[in-house]
């Protein structure tokens, strides 16, 4: 299986000017890429493959010099993505989705990452330095270490300035001991979770906490623009950035404790197969479902279970909530009602415990078919 490792990478200023020169040289790539792809086809009907435009690398190298600065894996992965990009746009069309979203050229500072597709070839690791080609041997902070063997190494660059390597490893699986023990989960917004045990996991509501802070520094950040003072509008979108990167790192903690606490307590584990971007009724609702992240906490939760030989099953959510747990009979109620009372058996309780139990029967039931 594949494993992700991610550290901090600190660079010097002239690390930091090559890495960012290569980034703005990999987006005119992306965009010469895409513009060759949609060119060829209105005008000759033809559609290019991945390896037709990495065969252009060559020329475009004579006539950009400053191409040659960038590893030339990491050019042809470039080409990769273009290629990818587009897979995406008719897998999209096939399935007739309301917004096919056609691959778009990239802006100044919109090209964030390099990826060298080999490792090995350009890029290694030597004790706390990764010994970049081209760039040189830049620092790595090894928080905990590599697992596995490397396969690909991924630089980004944050919002922030701030850098990061990305290693993508294959590695063994480390199943836990089993335990026998099953759990339904419903994730909601007045908790973040509720179990099947009647457990409830807190939500911690990240953004809502910071989101007087975002207001503030958005308020100087736009008083700026309208007075074209550019130093402090940069430094407010600086400020701005951090902000959101401090919540988004909570978030990220906060899920990947929750689902590591999961997969060490269950074997197997029920959630609701939800498309939370079709769920939100107003701004308000669209931004607690984005703040409270479902997708990030699940997606985490399948990737341990993977690793431990635990199971995660995705059941349909259709009336989980209405339906008794007890008796069966649909029981309608209202979206402020959190108490689940059922006037054929009488079962009362909370109502998110009461869908978490229908999640953890749907999941069973799947299992013996």
């Amino acid at each position: 299986m594949r494993k992700s490792f991610k550290y901090r990478v600190y660079l010097t200023n002239g690390q930091r000017r090559m890495l960012e020169q290569q980034l703005e040289e990999c987006r005119w790539v992306y965009n010469e890429t895409l513009a060759e792809r949609k060119r060829a086809y209105e005008e000759r009907g033809e559609s290019l493959r991945v390896y037709d435009t990495i065969t252009m690398l060559p020329v475009w190298k004579l006539a950009r010099p400053a191409l040659k600065l960038v590893h030339s894996q990491v050019l042809q992965n470039v080409c990769v993505r273009v290629d990818r990009a587009f897979q995406a746009f008719f897998r999209r069309v096939r399935e007739r989705a309301e917004e096919v979203g056609f691959p778009r050229f990239k802006g100044f500072g919109r090209y964030d990452s390099i990826t060298y597709p080999q490792y090995g070839n350009g890029v290694r690791l030597d004790g706390d330095r990764l010994i970049l080609a081209k760039v040189g041997a830049v620092h790595v902070v090894l928080h905990r270490p590599v697992e596995g063997t490397p396969k690909t190494v991924t630089l980004t660059r944050a919002r922030t300035g701030t850098w990061y390597a990305c290693f993508s490893c294959a590695t063994e699986a480390e199943p836990l001991p089993p335990t026998g023990n099953v759990v339904g989960v419903d994730v909601g917004l007045a908790s973040f979770a509720t179990l099947s045990t009647g457990a409830e996991i807190e939500n911690p509501r990240f953004y809502r906490r910071d989101e007087a802070d975002l207001k503030r520094v958005q308020q100087r950040k736009d008083a700026a623009k309208n007075a074209q003072n550019w130093p402090e509008h940069a430094k407010q979108k600086g400020i701005l950035a951090r902000i959101h990167e401090r919540i988004a790192n909570r978030r990220s903690d906060f899920a990947h404790k929750r689902s590591r606490e999961l997969v060490n307590a269950y074997q197997v584990m029920v959630f609701e197969d939800l498309a939370p971007m079709e769920m939100g009724r107003s701004r308000g609702m669209r931004t607690s479902i984005l703040d409270v992240a479902w997708t990030q906490f699940m997606q985490m939760t399948i990737a341990k279970a993977e690793e431990a030989g635990r199971r995660v099953i995705l059941v349909n959510p259709k009336n989980t909530t209405k339906l008794c747990s007890s008796c069966g009979e649909l029981v309608p109620k209202a979206l402020s009602e959190r108490i689940h009372t059922c006037p054929h058996c009488g079962l009362v309780m909370g109502r998110d415990h009461n869908a978490a139990l229908n999640l953890l029967h749907r999941g069973l039931q799947s299992l013996q078919l």
